[in-house]
């Protein structure tokens, strides 16, 4: 047992255990929608897919996001956030499999989106469990493992793309027993969304979901939960002052007179202008996007996994900050660094000639898309997904998720849908304009918005 500054006695290592099995959801959401980066040459070559038709093979997984963040939130409300976690990771473990095996686009659509349905799942029930099994004073760094683990996820996806197609000399070629390297992308997801779904059966279920069930077999596990996390049951009163007592949590708890309460809009504020800032096209478009401006394939491979380190790196510093210098400052200075980057991003992207941009221009680009991802990182990546895992009250936690997590990946869906057709109609330079123009507008959202939530309860939101 440790002592936290408040007084009380929590089993940190237990709590800290607990929160690194439930970030491999993190992980797998990094992996997933990393590993389409190294494969767009292949999908295009095996299902011989245009611009549109491709923009559709990469971002099919986002729709699939969509409805997954929507049911999650909603079904965790009723069946609990651990048995939410076990099906994303079955379904992550179908879609792996799927999506190497496919011999059509319609197949990998599919495979697609039942990963989608996955990714979705995990990127709001993961926060939302962490937040709900760690202390105030910790909460902020024990949710914001949740990007370190994405980042990961995205940074083992670009290794084992760049090793892969390395091996094979490229991501078209065959690789082992007849398969090109671009399928073996997709199946070396098998092993940590196996490992997902085995350590899951061994964690509790979230204390408050325990708790909200109303359930009188459920309120002695969450007695024994809580007993076990925080050395006491005290906070178990706080818990169900919280609730409304004449039901259990409903969609309908959101409506205040008839309209969503302001911290609902507040919340998919927050989760669309994460998306809007273009951090997705850098993350499933990289490859695509530093070859369309001259370099080759395995260079911009390359540049993938440096990318990747990179935001790893921001999001260790972002872990050491967001308790102490507290959320809304890291992500009004986010946007600032971004609006700034993708001004200069864009100013290198149109002095781009017929043979891309080399010397001062290239080196001015890769520092500048680099250090778009270190702001990222160290802001609104993993600032977004602490705050909507702990900025609505308990009653509202599951519906408010379902609702953010949906615009989330709607907004994520229509970024990644445009780019290839921004990229062949106005052009590279004029689609990061876009990208710098929204983030200028998050400062002021964030300045007007959004309110601070360190060191405050999940029982005071």
């Amino acid at each position: 047992m440790q002592t936290i500054s408040s007084g009380q006695t929590h089993n940190l290592p237990l709590i800290i255990l607990i929160s690194c099995v439930a970030t491999i959801g993190g992980f797998l959401f990094g992996y997933d929608s990393g590993v389409i980066n190294g494969t767009v040459d292949g999908l295009q070559t095996a299902f011989n897919s245009d611009s549109i038709g491709t923009g559709f093979n990469v971002s099919s997984m986002l729709l699939g996001c969509a409805v997954g963040a929507f049911l999650a939130g909603r079904l965790a409300d009723k069946y609990g956030r651990r048995s939410v976690l076990m099906a994303a990771a079955l379904f992550f473990i179908v879609s792996a499999w799927g999506s190497g095996i496919a011999t059509t686009s319609m197949q990998f659509v599919i495979y697609r989106i039942i990963g989608g349905l996955a990714v979705g799942a995990a990127s709001v029930m993961t926060p939302a469990y962490i937040s709900e099994i760690t202390p105030a004073k910790i909460r902020g760094r024990l949710s914001s493992i949740q990007q370190v683990a994405i980042i990961t996820g995205l940074f083992a996806a670009f290794t084992s793309n760049y090793l892969l197609a390395k091996f094979a000399g490229a991501s078209t070629s065959e690789l082992w027993w007849g398969y090109d390297a671009w399928r073996w992308m997709f199946w070396a997801e098998l092993f940590p969304a196996c490992l997902f779904f085995v350590a899951l059966i061994f964690i509790p279920e979230s204390p408050r979901y325990l708790i909200a069930s109303r359930k009188e077999s459920n309120l002695a596990k969450a007695k024994f939960i809580l007993n076990r996390l925080f050395g006491s049951t005290e906070k178990l009163e706080e818990i169900k002052h919280s609730l409304a007592e004449d039901h259990r949590p409903r969609f309908s708890d959101l409506l205040e007179n008839g309209l969503p309460r302001k911290i609902v809009y507040v919340g998919i504020g927050l989760a669309v202008f994460q998306q809007l800032v273009g951090i997705n096209v850098v993350f499933y478009y990289g490859a695509v996007l530093w070859q369309s401006v001259g370099f080759s394939e395995a260079d911009a491979l390359f540049i993938n996994v440096i990318s990747g380190a990179i935001s790893i790196a921001g999001c260790f510093i972002a872990l050491a900050l967001i308790d102490h210098v507290g959320r809304k400052p890291l992500l009004w200075i986010g946007s600032a660094g971004m609006a700034l980057t993708l001004t200069i991003l864009t100013f290198c992207f149109a002095a781009a000639d017929v043979d891309g941009i080399k010397g001062p221009v290239g080196v001015t680009a890769l520092i500048a898309a680099n250090s778009y991802l270190l702001f990222f990182n160290i802001s609104w990546g993993p600032v977004m997904w602490v705050m909507l895992g702990e900025m609505f009250p308990n009653q509202i936690r599951g519906s408010g998720l379902a609702v953010a997590g949906l615009a989330q990946w709607l907004a994520n869906f229509s970024i990644t849908m445009t780019f290839p057709i921004l990229l062949t109609t106005i052009g590279l330079a004029n689609a990061y304009g876009i990208y710098a123009f929204f983030s200028f507008v998050s400062i002021l959202f964030v300045l007007r918005y959004v309110d601070e939530t360190r060191n405050k309860e999940l029982e005071q939101m």
